[in-house]
């Protein structure tokens, strides 16, 4: 009889013991994210701006060549990582916008398996009752880096999680290389030695505005160094998934606010060690609307059914495991600056096309770019009769309802195979799959556009469009100057 009742004790100890363990091995996440960066500018995916950090980290990791995003502009972009849902299911499809009453995001699943949840830099994301996180303003600060100790609230964050015995999970948001570009040592970067993407009309002011562009990438890539060796300070590297990511594409033409390659494809490398093969590289398809349900995967925390993402788990273990077939991405003009009244935009893409649906091509594409000195030198070379510029700059503000492009021969999107011989099967299916995803989320297409300034935080009961207009500009300067 002792025996059986000693039996029970010690499996009960047991399990006790195991649950114990298992906590324990919970393990930290770290997210970093750059603001507007392409990725193929990046050294560490083949680019012109060094990334001595981001090169190490993909040598201890596993870097992911095929990761898209589902909006080509920040605010949607943030909403749609940490809830795990697409943008219009979640209301948060234009810019400056905000999701539906009572959507959960990442934050709450995460605190209720123990975490500490915490936010520092840049935000863009509401109603705050949806993102109750930790907030801080380290990783946005500039300043930072000339601190003998950086990043004060991350670290009261990483210690006092230690000494909790509790995991933390910290998405590090920066604010570069956003516009106006003004960090980092653009004199790295002689105007003269640039190449320039195949999309861009070559002009003095471009080169200019693009070098300091890439210095405020290596800026990043400091940022990220510093916080990477506050891990290793802190004692905390080795039970750390870490993820970088690169945003959306730059704000110059055919990049961000735009659905062609480089506004949707992203950057990602992951260091998970113990997990993470070294130096190992996936073609995986992999979106955003991922990194939640991926995150709380790794956390033991079951994915709820009210995300649209998937966990990309068995890839980070595996790099040669495929994920998704297709990618999906929308975009409106509507409450943007200079952007034009109702423009919606909507892609589906594989690993080798990339379908576009221009739901309103008998109008003029326009974003606030159109307003930059950088554009007026395009448009003032295609005004003096150069072939180039006018193609480039025509391209860019007049489309057809649909394109389609051999992403991986073209991943400038310059030439549209949509209604040439032999891509009509191709186009039909992504036109199919298109519409399967906008009816599951309830895109109703041009209806859906105009609707866009109900969901943008400060838009909702205001009938003068001028006011909006003006409240837009406002958010945006702000946006700028406080970055």
């Amino acid at each position: 009889m002792f025996r059986n009742w000693l039996s029970v004790f010690v499996g009960i100890v047991t399990v006790w013991s195991a649950g114990v363990s298992q906590a324990w091995e919970q393990p930290n996440l770290v997210f970093m994210i750059a603001d507007d960066c392409t990725y193929l500018d990046m050294e560490v995916y083949g680019g012109q701006a060094k990334t001595p950090h981001l090169n190490r980290l993909a040598s201890q990791g596993l870097k992911l060549n095929r990761c898209f995003q589902a909006a080509p502009m920040c605010s949607p972009t943030r909403h749609n990582i940490y809830t795990g849902i697409y943008p219009v299911k979640s209301g948060a499809w234009p810019n400056h916008t905000q999701v539906y009453p009572e959507t959960k995001s990442i934050v709450h699943y995460l605190k209720d398996a123990g975490y500490r949840v915490a936010l520092s830099g840049k935000g863009h994301i509401n109603p705050r009752e949806s993102f109750p996180f930790e907030y801080s303003k380290d990783f946005a600060d500039v300043s930072q880096l000339k601190q003998a100790s950086p990043f004060s609230a991350i670290r009261s964050l990483i210690s006092e999680s230690k000494a909790a015995g509790k995991p933390f999970c910290l998405f590090a948001c920066s604010n570069e290389p956003h516009s106006p570009w003004s960090q980092g040592d653009p004199s790295q970067y002689p105007v003269d030695d640039l190449q320039l993407p195949p999309s861009w009309v070559d002009t003095p002011k471009t080169r200019q505005q693009y070098a300091k562009y890439l210095a405020e990438i290596t800026f990043f890539d400091r940022q990220c160094g510093a916080l990477l060796e506050l891990l290793e300070q802190q004692g905390v590297a080795d039970n750390t998934l870490v993820m970088v990511v690169s945003e959306q594409g730059a704000s110059f033409p055919f990049a961000k606010w735009t659905c062609y390659e480089m506004g949707l494809a992203s950057g990602m490398i992951v260091r998970w060690p113990g997990h993470t093969q070294p130096g190992a590289q996936s073609e995986a398809l992999v979106e955003y609307v991922d990194v939640a349900p991926t995150f709380l995967e790794a956390a033991g925390v079951p994915v709820p059914d009210t995300m649209d993402g998937k966990s990309f788990m068995s890839v980070l273990k595996d790099p040669g495991r495929e994920h998704k077939k297709y990618t999906y991405g929308i975009h409106t003009t509507k409450g943007i600056i200079n952007g034009s009244e109702s423009y919606g935009i909507r892609s589906c893409g594989t690993k080798t096309h990339r379908y576009i649906r221009n739901l309103s091509p008998d109008k003029r594409f326009s974003n606030v770019f159109l307003k930059n000195p950088v554009w007026q030198e395009w448009q003032a070379k295609a005004d003096a009769g150069d072939a180039r510029a006018q193609r480039l700059t025509g391209k860019y503000q007049q489309r057809p309802a649909e394109e389609l492009y051999d992403v991986v021969n073209d991943p400038h999107c310059l030439n549209n195979l949509a209604g040439q011989a032999g891509s009509e099967s191709i186009r039909s299916e992504l036109s199919r799959q298109l519409d399967g995803w906008m009816a599951a989320q309830g895109d109703r297409g041009v209806a859906t556009e105009d609707l866009a300034l109900t969901r943008q935080r400060k838009g909702q009961n205001n009938k003068n469009n001028k006011k909006k207009n003006k409240t837009n500009q406002n958010q945006d300067k702000q946006k700028s100057n406080g970055r």
